[in-house]
């Protein structure tokens, strides 16, 4: 019926302390880049493209903010929970920021 229309949708809350700033949008952005679907986040009325860092650092969306993921592809499911995950997890960047050193590979 319908020709690869696959369309994966998530909201998730920004959570790491500085928002959605140039490296987290970065690291999203190199996500979203692996993925063969159409990413976009929707944001206050906004719609912007995930694979975009421009427009991603133009979201401003600062800690709490609630983004509506959503994907169109072959593999929306999996590129929406990868990306939801990464936003979930800070996008390890407070990992990198905590004041105990890390090991290489951790």
């Amino acid at each position: 019926m319908s020709h690869h229309a696959n369309v994966a949708r998530r909201q998730v809350e920004v959570i790491n302390h500085l928002g959605l700033h140039m490296r987290p949008a970065l690291k999203f952005v190199e996500l979203a880049l692996k993925h063969q679907s159409e990413i976009r986040v929707h944001y206050n009325g906004n719609d912007f493209n995930g694979k975009s860092i421009l427009e991603l650092t133009s979201l401003a969306a600062e800690r709490g903010a609630r983004l509506d993921l959503e994907a169109r592809g072959p593999d929306a499911a999996e590129a929406v929970e990868a990306l939801a995950k990464l936003v979930l997890a800070r996008f390890h960047e407070d990992d990198e920021d905590a004041s105990t050193p890390r090991s290489p590979g951790t």
